[in-house]
């Protein structure tokens, strides 16, 4: 700041002595003084110099001022920059400057204070300041707040009113290509529907149709192809007084075919050495084709990483043309940086700690040492976005410069945590005749007891069936996808068959399959204390009593499942079996086993007609069926047995009309899944009884047939069926419905 105000005070010092010469000479030429506001003070100056001048010198030839009273008169310089400048003597208003030879002999005297006036006072002879506008001080319109629509001309409102023009579209050149139909997709003049302003805009768009086509045919390979449109007027056929329309014919001429005449992969040796060459499926010959190139270059970036390359980069290809020989090749180069051949490391992990590493090891399919594969890591992020405990993970590889013994780099995976909500509401509804109407909701706390275990509660609300359960699971206990459960449950359920009122208490070790990954092979086992007070017919004594069990069981299950879908399958078959060694206590001890053998098919017909089928035989060996709890007792009929026929009235009665189940039972369906979009059409066939006997028998089985409907979303089909039975008994309805989500198997 101090700089530059004196850089200030010399250039208008400077200007000072310029002016006092300018006046001298004026003078001495006979020229009159500038006019203006400072011509009296030009004036002054210019008779002060005159007397100072040396009377030897009548020319006037001397200097203004000598050179030694010009020196004398500047002020002291100073070394230090930031020192504070010197005042300059004010010449007193209306008193002319010492002339030089005055300055000489004149004594130094002190200077009187000087007063500043303000500015805009009669001191300098400027009118007082008017006071501001107030307005000024108000803050400026927003601009929001202005009507931004422009003003409508006279050219505009002509334009509106003016008639549209039509036209079509005749495309030549491209149908032997069978380009046409991505043509008519993307074409200007296609887009416009036969309608434009005026000519001139038909032509605009048929000069973009152009350039539409030669890129379309270079896409291809036709590097020569060229295109040209033409506006031709159709005369109105019916009234040849009136005005026709316009034809926009697009011409396009694709010329030679461009051929690879090599294919150069630029990279680091790999291994197996072919690997980039076996996995760029491109070769000598090949049309120069975009798609074809770029889903071969694609494919590389694809598989190097599943082959131990995770840092692999596909450059920029140069394709050279060679458009003088008569072949039409092109010589094709592609670099590729492989980065180093890696194999698994460690897991490190940043963000939110809803893991530590001790059960993020849990969730790998890889150990440490193992070829890199990407496929692996995709995994291991979708087992960690199922747990539902993350708004956001990810799983990135990391450069640790550590070798392998066989050479590889060692890469750690960085798992990115970020922690998602824990607590969720759930609900579900369904009808079925003979079930009636039944509801269920749920909360649940996902990792209450971390890590990854779980609190649910859940209410069942229905015409038939009542009760609330408590439940307790820890996902990937100790193993991926394996899962511990603790259940306690109170039910009431009032069936034609039955009306129990259950307390249960069941803990669980599960194997199962799951969204992400559907394994072949599965697996439960467990154990169950069950104690009940139910309705059962005495034969003996001709009536129902209600009677009283505790029961103990150690159900299990193994599945072998080659199916495509776990909630739509469309192919493949499942095998399931069901073994539950039980003990019942009701005035006796009574053990007994439960076994259930199910298998399933889907065969596709038709890429939208899917056969399926189901066969399925219990039996319980070790008991009487009257010495069994009616709630154990195998019973048919519903819509997971055989439709058409009440819930669970297959199979025995008694002498009220109401059923009591049996110790065995069989079940047939076969179903003919027809799907158009996200809706479909199921006819179906289903047979099947229940038992006395410990083994089912094929006599006397019961049939019933329909037809259902399917919404297909996103989470699995939602399903509603209307089923008759074929050969009814007395008491059986006519027709049965059933609502629920998912296939019937």
């Amino acid at each position: 700041m101090r700089v530059s105000t004196g850089r200030h005070y010399w250039l208008a010092f400077a200007l000072v002595a310029s002016a006092s010469a300018s006046a001298q000479f004026n003078q001495q030429q006979g020229k009159a003084p500038a006019q203006g506001p400072d011509a009296p003070k030009a004036e002054a100056r210019t008779q002060q110099t005159t007397t100072a001048a040396d009377p030897t010198d009548p020319a006037g030839n001397a200097p203004i001022v000598p050179e030694a009273q010009f020196e004398a008169a500047l002020p002291p310089l100073s070394g230090d920059i930031n020192a504070p400048l010197e005042p300059m003597p004010a010449e007193q208003a209306g008193t002319p400057a010492a002339t030089p030879a005055q300055s000489q002999s004149a004594q130094p005297q002190a200077v009187p204070p000087q007063t500043v006036q303000p500015i805009g006072t009669a001191a300098d002879g400027l009118p007082p300041a008017t006071p501001e506008n107030p307005e000024l001080a108000q803050p400026l319109t927003p601009l929001s707040a202005f009507n931004t629509v422009p003003l409508q001309t006279e050219a505009d409102i002509k334009s509106a009113n003016a008639p549209q023009i039509r036209y079509e579209t005749v495309l030549k050149g491209l149908e032997p290509l069978h380009l046409e139909g991505e043509f008519k997709s993307l074409s200007a003049l296609e887009d416009g529907k036969g309608k434009a302003a005026n000519a001139t805009q038909v032509a605009a768009r048929a000069r973009e149709d152009e350039a539409l086509a030669v890129r379309l045919m270079k896409s291809l390979g036709y590097y020569d192809g060229t295109a040209v449109s033409v506006i031709e007027p159709v005369a109105n056929a019916a009234d040849p007084n009136k005005p026709g329309t316009l034809r926009a014919i697009v011409t396009a001429t694709p010329g030679r075919l461009y051929r690879l005449s090599s294919v150069t992969v630029d990279a680091q040796p790999v291994t197996p050495p072919d690997l980039i060459t076996r996995n760029l499926p491109l070769k000598v010959g090949d049309p120069i084709e975009a798609a074809r190139i770029q889903g071969a270059e694609a494919n590389v970036s694809l598989v190097l990483p599943q082959r131990g390359y995770p840092f692999v980069k596909v450059g920029e290809r140069d394709i050279l043309l060679d458009d003088v020989s008569a072949k039409a090749t092109g010589a094709y180069t592609l670099p590729v940086d492989t980065g180093p051949r890696s194999s698994f490391g460690k897991l490190t992990t940043t963000g939110d700690p809803v893991f530590g590493l001790d059960h993020l090891n849990v969730f790998p399919r890889f150990d440490t040492g193992d070829l890199y594969d990407s496929r692996k890591t995709d995994d291991l992020r979708d087992a960690l976005v199922a747990t539902g405990l993350f708004s956001s993970i990810a799983v990135e590889p990391q450069r640790t410069g550590r070798t392998n013994p066989d050479g590889t780099e060692a890469v750690d995976l960085l798992v990115r945590q970020t922690e998602g909500p824990e607590r969720s509401l759930a609900g579900s509804a369904g009808y079925s005749t003979g079930q009636g109407f039944k509801a269920e909701g749920s909360w649940t706390h996902r990792n209450l007891f971390p890590p990854e275990g779980a609190l649910i509660g859940s209410i069942v609300a229905g015409t038939q069936e009542q009760g609330v359960s408590g439940t307790f699971r820890r996902s990937n206990a100790g193993k991926r996808d394996r899962t511990f459960t603790v259940i306690a449950a109170a039910n009431h359920n009032n069936y034609d068959a039955f009306e129990a009122y259950t307390g249960t208490l069941s803990a669980r070790w599960s194997y199962a399959s799951t969204p992400i990954w559907q394994k072949r092979f599965t697996y439960y086992y467990g154990g169950e204390l069950v104690g009940t007070n139910e309705s059962v017919y005495d034969f003996t004594q001709g009536r129902s009593v209600r009677r009283t069990y505790g029961i103990a069981a150690l159900p299990g299950q193994v599945e072998w499942d080659t199916s495509d879908s776990l909630l739509n399958p469309t192919r493949g078959y499942r095998l399931q079996l069901n073994v539950s060694p039980e003990a019942s206590v009701s005035g006796a001890f009574r053990p007994y086993v439960r076994t259930m053998i199910q298998g399933t098919f889907y065969y596709p017909a038709t890429q939208s007609l899917v056969i399926a089928g189901r066969a399925q035989a219990g039996s319980i060996q070790g008991i009487s069926r009257d010495d069994l709890a009616p709630s154990r007792r195998y019973y048919g009929g519903g819509g997971g047995s055989v439709r058409g026929y009440g819930y669970q009235r297959l199979g025995p009665f008694d002498p009220d009309g109401n059923p009591v189940g049996g110790r065995s039972l069989n079940e047939f369906s076969i179903e003919a899944r027809y799907r158009f979009g996200n809706f479909g059409i199921v006819p179906f066939l289903d047979a099947g009884n229940s038992y006395e006997s410990s083994l089912p028998t094929a006599s006397n089985l019961r049939f019933g047939a329909g037809i259902g409907g399917r919404f297909y979303t996103n989470f699995g089909p939602m399903r509603i069926d209307v089923a008759t039975p074929l050969n009814p008994r007395p008491g059986d309805g006519k027709i049965a419905l059933y609502i629920s989500i998912g296939q019937a198997f």
